[in-house]
């Protein structure tokens, strides 16, 4: 099997792969939008999870084979089962956008295996429904012939999308522990998913802020050991690259996914979650779940009375009257805000925050997953270090870029609520 990409080329599909994307759960990725409503702004962003999630695999296959060349039995288990948790990182996604997870059942009731249980009940999230398909629905049948083929355990997969493994024994090759370095692969400040969402974002966005050097990227990556332990490293010489990697995903969060009109339209979804809660909600039965997508929500607000669906279904978006970006604009921003809340005035406000990593914090240590390593050849010996000794960026921004918005019909307001916002507005200047 075959499948022709407008952003990688040809993507050669293997056998026991083909079952797994002719199953029903992934086929429902063909109709979930990768970026929601962002299609009401770049009408060419129509494309889908589920292609995105074929160039994740392709991308993760690709790395694979240049981190391990040489492979024996235990590493091709390892390769084909980082393959499927990246084929499959996104299977539990909701329909249209995050928001539709304020609608998920507490994830008790998504009764999951018991391996995954958690002491605390909570609000289930698509990461949840992700686990379940893979390990417990008609999907995880489809996985039958690369646990026959290739010993591929779904918990395992499961475990690598989660960033937690249960069983570290599963992924020990000659007491060489390769779990941080795959589970990197598939989410991490460098992984896969990035690679893929970055440049297909860019490209049917139509815009050129994700691209960035691909093939040179996967060249210079490396499998650093320290102390038993695998981890995903980089060349030093790619640095500059790595470096470019990072600005392309935060001038595409700035300029495309933070868009006002998107980011409203999702408030505006969530009003009607909020104000006609018979209407739609997510089941928790996981099988029932395959039905839901982009289409099904979207029938759901056409036929709906609600004057939030309508607007959404019309993309009639609340106008915009005002947008902070600095300190002394944010004071403005809660000026308006707390007139419009004494006036009783209804509004939509967000808040979207920009930042270079959500791995690093402001003094450069690690916070979540496990550290990239820097691979420094010398003539005769190699260093190894960690990522934010070798670049300085996570200290040039390691200050988060706070968007906020407020959208209002100053249509409906007197002319002195009028001419009162007016005036705390021209406070800007």
């Amino acid at each position: 099997m075959e499948i022709r990409d407008p952003v990688h080329g040809s993507i050669a599909i293997s056998k026991n792969i083909e079952p797994i994307i002719q199953s029903p759960f992934f086929q429902r990725l063909r109709n979930i939008k990768q970026l929601g409503f962002s299609e009401y702004v770049f009408p060419g962003a129509t494309h889908t999870r589920y292609i995105h999630s074929i160039g994740v695999m392709s991308i993760t296959d690709k790395i694979f084979n240049h981190l391990f060349p040489e492979k024996n039995n235990d590493f091709n288990r390892l390769r084909e089962t980082v393959k499927i948790a990246a084929l499959l990182h996104d299977i539990g996604h909701a329909p249209l956008s995050h928001s539709t997870e304020s609608v998920m059942p507490n994830v008790s009731a998504l009764k999951l295996p018991r391996i995954f249980h958690e002491s605390v009940d909570r609000q289930a999230s698509h990461e949840d429904y992700t686990i379940k398909i893979i390990t417990d629905s008609s999907l995880t049948e489809s996985l039958a012939l690369s646990q026959k083929q290739f010993q591929v355990c779904p918990n395992a997969a499961s475990d690598l999308v989660r960033g937690i493994s249960h069983d570290p024994s599963y992924f020990i090759i000659d007491n060489v522990n390769y779990f941080p370095l795959l589970s990197q692969i598939v989410s991490s400040e460098l992984d896969a998913d990035r690679m893929d969402y970055l440049l297909r974002d860019s490209y049917f966005s139509g815009v050129s802020y994700g691209n960035f050097d691909l093939d040179w990227l996967i060249d210079n990556l490396a499998c650093a050991v320290h102390e038993g332990v695998a981890y995903l490293g980089i060349s030093e010489r790619a640095i500059s690259t790595f470096d470019d990697f990072l600005l392309c995903r935060l001038h595409m969060f700035l300029m495309v996914y933070f868009h006002y009109r998107p980011v409203c339209l999702e408030q505006m979804l969530m009003k009607y979650f909020k104000e006609s809660t018979s209407e739609y909600a997510i089941p928790a039965e996981i099988e029932a779940y395959r039905e839901h997508d982009d289409y099904y929500l979207m029938k759901v607000l056409k036929s709906s009375s609600s004057q939030w669906a309508q607007d959404i279904v019309a993309n009639n978006i609340v106008p915009k009257i005002y947008e902070s970006h600095r300190p002394y604009q944010h004071e403005i921003y809660n000026k308006l805000i707390d007139y419009l809340n004494a006036e009783k005035i209804d509004f939509i406000k967000c808040s979207s925050v920009g930042r270079l990593s959500k791995y690093y914090n402001e003094k450069n240590s690690p916070m979540k997953g496990f550290p990239i390593k820097v691979i420094h050849q010398y003539p005769t010996k190699t260093k190894i270090s960690n990522i934010d000794d070798v670049t300085d960026l996570y200290e040039k921004y390691s200050k988060s870029h706070l968007v906020q918005r407020i959208y209002c019909h100053l249509q409906n307001l007197s002319v002195s609520q009028n001419k009162e916002i007016e005036k705390i507005i021209l406070s800007d200047g």
